[in-house]
């Protein structure tokens, strides 16, 4: 998962620190991904090619039923469609797997991570980092802070160096309003290189735009998700194509799906 951080003495503790942090927060994969979980954000798409998905919410008090939140609404995913990440749920062997720069979007069961945007303060309660001009998430697979979101003020210059995921991209690409409200999707949280990075939930910049292997909604959709989110109340975010959905609803206690 990409983690946030702010400034460190030097680059050994830095390196240590999140190598920790990867370590004791990350939930272990398990036969049941979403044991513990009150809150559940699903996605769900035609096929492993489809780039068109739909969003719903969901929640529940301890381990009882789900019901569900609010309407279902449009969000688009990767532009090659989605294929099975690194997350919470028992390793897939099937393809399509998910690999750095082939557009799809990770499917499976994640953790949320923190929240990040442009503004000072963020809404909702999971945790918040605005974002500057100097972050950066590091998609290079060789590197020690692959699918990190990092400081170029801390790491240094030569640490970004390669990397094409600016978080501020409204400083860096013309007003660019996708990463202005956002959250991370905790895909390969321990960093497998070439297994891709930077996944997050973030905002379109029209209705019908693909991304690299995100998850991209209205601003509307995603205040909405943000107000609602409760770190509290373990929440965990699905994607699958709906064949897999189907399959694997049982056994991983996955909710039944409004019309």
């Amino acid at each position: 998962m990409p983690r946030l951080h702010r400034r460190a003495g030097c680059i050994a503790m830095l390196l240590a620190t999140l190598l920790l942090a990867a370590c004791s927060s990350t939930p272990t994969p398990g036969a049941a991904p979403l044991a513990g979980a009150q809150q559940l954000v699903v996605v769900t798409s035609a096929d492993w090619d489809a780039a068109q998905a739909r969003m719903q919410r969901f929640e529940r008090d301890g381990d009882g039923a789900w019901r569900v939140v609010g309407e279902a609404v449009p969000v688009m995913l990767g532009r090659s469609g989605s294929g099975w990440g690194i997350g919470l749920h028992p390793a897939q062997a099937s393809e399509p797997q998910k690999r750095e720069g082939d557009g799809r979007a990770p499917a499976g069961v994640f953790a949320i991570g923190e929240a990040f945007g442009y503004a000072p303060a963020g809404v909702g309660a999971l945790p918040y980092l605005p974002m500057q001009a100097s972050h950066y998430c590091i998609d290079v697979p060789t590197s020690p802070l692959y699918n990190r979101i990092v400081d170029e003020q801390d790491v240094g210059s030569a640490a970004v160096e390669g990397s094409s995921e600016r978080m501020r991209l409204d400083l860096h690409n013309d007003g660019d309003v996708r990463y202005r409200q956002g959250f991370v999707i905790e895909h390969n949280a321990n960093g497998e290189a070439g297994r891709g990075s930077c996944i997050f939930a973030h905002l379109l910049r029209r209705p019908d735009e693909t991304t690299a292997g995100c998850t991209a909604m209205s601003d509307a959709a995603m205040d909405a998700l943000l107000r609602w989110l409760d770190p509290a109340r373990t929440p965990r975010f699905v994607l699958l194509p709906e064949a897999e959905y189907a399959r694997l609803q049982t056994a991983w206690q996955l909710p039944e799906l409004s019309q």
